[in-house]
């Protein structure tokens, strides 16, 4: 009797475990959900969305995960240093700006301090611009943080001695609209319609003659872009 006893109590012991084994399995596959092939639902349209914005992907917005949005991924991951294998995963979601419940708070608290930051760059800078020559000045300051010849954070950029105006007469803490916002994070997700400019300048207030013989990348609103 006392041996059936034992039996029982060790049958129930591992129906737990698997019970419990079978919860992690499922938690872990919902956090590790990612968008590939054959993929449909929201955030496939929110995937197609952006990429078709940053001008990486150029067929419909339908939500469905096709070969179309496959290479868009791979073209999106290829330019940020990604892992070409064209699935959305935590990393290159991360990189579009694309977050759901399983982020990492430390991950999405930075994210957002550099969008709030460059957001006040950039409202400070170009509110009343166009919305593509907002993200275009939140690009100058993501192609400077590239480049060799300026520090290698945004707000190492943005408050580097003398760079930017907003940040001299104190307008960089303003608070920015919504318009800001997302256009700083339409920058830091990579799109660029400055061409790969790291200078902008007003040519009605401009003093830095200079500024003038850079090579021109293109005009938007009242801003001239140039290298």
């Amino acid at each position: 009797m006392l041996k059936n006893k034992k039996k029982v109590i060790v049958l129930l012991v591992m129906l737990i475990i698997a019970i419990l084994m079978t919860l992690i399995l499922v938690r872990n596959k919902s956090v590790e959900t990612l968008s590939k092939y054959g993929s449909r639902g929201s955030e496939v349209t929110q995937i197609q969305t952006k990429l078709k914005r940053w001008g990486y992907y150029t067929g419909n917005i339908d939500g469905i995960y096709g070969t179309q949005t496959v290479n868009a991924v791979k073209y999106f991951q290829r330019k940020n240093g990604l892992t070409q294998d064209g699935i959305a995963g935590p990393a290159t979601l991360k990189a579009m700006g694309i977050f759901n419940s399983s982020s990492s708070s430390s991950s999405g608290s930075s994210n957002s301090n550099n969008v709030n930051l460059l957001a006040r760059l950039i409202y400070g800078e170009a509110r009343g611009e166009p919305y593509t020559g907002q993200v275009a000045v939140g690009a100058v300051v993501m192609n400077r943080v590239k480049s060799s010849s300026f520090p290698n954070t945004i707000s190492g950029v943005i408050y580097q001695s003398g760079a930017f105006d907003a940040v001299r007469d104190g307008q960089i803490n303003l608070s920015p609209d919504s318009n800001a916002k997302k256009a700083a994070q339409d920058a830091i997700n990579g799109w660029d319609p400055s061409y790969g400019a790291i200078y902008y300048f007003n040519p009605s207030t401009a003093t830095n003659k200079w500024i003038w013989s850079r090579p021109m990348t293109i005009t938007i609103g009242r801003h001239r872009f140039c290298k």
